[in-house]
């Protein structure tokens, strides 16, 4: 059988193309290439590398570099240095530049802010080409795990723990110290240094976690320090990072990101202040999972003017009476008289005194007809004061959002199939499910950010922004060829008439 021929590597040959010729013009590449070239860096924060000894990279070329990797699942600095040397198209991409790892490391880590804004300019693009609609928008976040792994992350629990093995384990090799002699000696010794060295490492971190009054729980990271230990999902738990995004709903391309080390409580104010912000408008609509629900985040929404539709949580256990039907929704509140009407009828009133919880104040409501009311062990299990309501300073804001939610429930129903559909692409097509960078937050935002503007280049070219934005060249274009086609017809009348009015012209003279 026949098969195709090899060329003979030592061959010589001389090629009749160049290296612009190898790619495709519909190629990915060329988009990143004009994109970049279309970004005034010094502007969006990106400063020069500049420094004694040899020029520095232009930060397009690098800018250009990350771009292409992450589209292409590739962030590691080292790979992408490999790939320079190997990629056809990073070649045609950079010129034949060939950056060390610690320079394409360096640009990620210094420019976390400047990456940022060349995101924005992603969203700025869908906004300019009516890609996106600024109508619903859908609020979410998602754990990614840190270069940091649990048993580098420390608690005051934790390091209790570790102290009372320790002291145990030093109880025993002085015991076993006095039975020992000769050599057996010297290694209880030896074993016994190791320990009291663990010791006062784990003694310093108990001290730093003391000295954190910041948050009720403190936690330190030796590894990634901003990193944090959280619940992922049910009972498993990461060592990792919060990414919060904000998705449109026209085209689900993502108008915002913020990395935190925090959970979901506190969040929804912040990420809505910038959609705003971002958008130019407030005349929008914006889900969120139950998470978010939170009495001063509601109360943010509505002084930012945004209707906001969150899920419900339910009731906790210590809430609920014994018969749900006297739960304190079945409560009707009178807002003129400050006052709640029991299911039986009874008026719950307040003394008019604020008290103060963490986070929120509060009132309480009650009545003196729980003494005798014949369904009292169905509506409270206390045995003295009877059934008691609080009203918190939020109360109104997230009546409000649970009315907003029963009557648009088409609407809510949208929200997953929304902020999922950014995080199904990057963690489970492109791998993408930890952060790549170590020393802080910052470095994780700048990880997250490249995802990010990897994500919103990828469903641009998708939807053909390229073509959109070429719109108005090839419409003047258009034009210019049909002014210019009506020129040349004329032209060629003009001749042609020319022509037939002087047959003589097409043949030599005859003597």
């Amino acid at each position: 059988m026949e098969y195709q021929q090899k060329q003979s590597r030592t061959q010589l040959a001389l090629y009749t193309t160049c290296l612009d010729d190898m790619i495709a013009e519909e190629n990915s590449v060329r988009t990143i290439d004009r994109f970049v070239d279309g970004l005034d860096l010094h502007s969006l924060g990106f400063g020069s590398m500049a420094s004694q000894g040899r020029p520095p990279y232009d930060p397009a070329d690098l800018l250009k570099l990350y771009i292409y990797g992450y589209l292409n699942r590739i962030r590691s600095s080292r790979q992408l240095e490999l790939e320079c040397s190997r990629n056809i198209e990073l070649m045609w991409l950079l010129g034949n530049l060939r950056p060390d790892h610690n320079t394409i490391a360096r640009f990620r880590k210094d420019n976390p802010k400047a990456i940022k804004r060349v995101f924005r300019a992603t969203v700025s693009i869908a906004k300019n080409h009516e890609l996106i609609g600024a109508v619903l928008i859908a609020g979410d976040s998602t754990k990614l795990r840190a270069q940091n792994s649990k048993k580098n992350n420390f608690n005051l629990k934790k390091v209790a723990r570790h102290l009372e093995y320790i002291d145990k384990k030093l109880g025993e090799h002085q015991r076993e110290l006095a039975k020992a002699d000769g050599d057996g000696k010297e290694e209880i010794r030896q074993l016994a240094k190791n320990r009291e060295l663990q010791r006062e490492r784990y003694v310093r971190i108990q001290k730093e976690l003391r000295a954190d009054t910041s948050t009720e729980n403190p936690q330190i990271s030796t590894s990634d320090p901003d990193s944090r230990h959280q619940i992922v999902r049910g009972t498993i738990t990461e060592v990792c990072y919060t990414a919060q995004t904000t998705v449109d709903a026209e085209h689900k391309l993502l108008i915002d990101y913020k990395i935190t080390n925090q959970n979901d409580k506190k969040a929804m104010g912040g990420m809505l202040r910038r959609a705003k912000a971002i958008l130019g408008t407030n005349a929008f609509n914006a889900l969120y999972d139950k998470g978010y629900h939170t009495g001063s985040e509601f109360k943010m929404a509505s002084d930012l003017g945004i209707d906001t539709l969150v899920a419900v949580p339910g009731i906790g256990r210590a809430s609920q009476a014994p018969d749900p039907a006297y739960n304190a929704e079945h409560f009707d509140y009178d807002p003129q008289r400050d006052s709640y009407r029991c299911p039986q009828g009874h008026g719950l009133t307040s003394n008019g005194n604020w008290y103060r919880a963490r986070n929120y104040r509060f009132k309480q409501y009650r009545t003196k007809a729980c003494r005798h009311c014949p369904v009292r062990s169905l509506c409270t299990s206390a045995k003295q004061n009877g059934k008691i309501l609080q009203r918190s300073e939020f109360t109104g804001f997230i009546e409000r959002n649970a009315r907003r939610v029963t009557a648009q429930p088409d609407i809510y129903k949208k929200r997953q199939a929304l902020v999922e559909h950014p995080f199904g692409t990057i963690k489970r097509q492109w791998g993408f499910d930890h952060i790549i960078t170590k020393k802080g937050m910052p470095a994780a935002s700048a990880d997250f950010g490249l995802i990010a503007l990897a994500y919103n280049l990828k469903r641009l070219m998708k939807l053909g922004w390229e073509a959109k934005r070429n719109m108005k060249q090839p419409i003047c274009a258009l034009k210019m060829l049909l002014i210019n086609l009506k020129r040349l017809e004329n032209a060629f009348l003009a001749q042609y008439v020319h022509i037939c009015e002087n047959p003589t012209f097409l043949r030599p003279n005859t003597p």
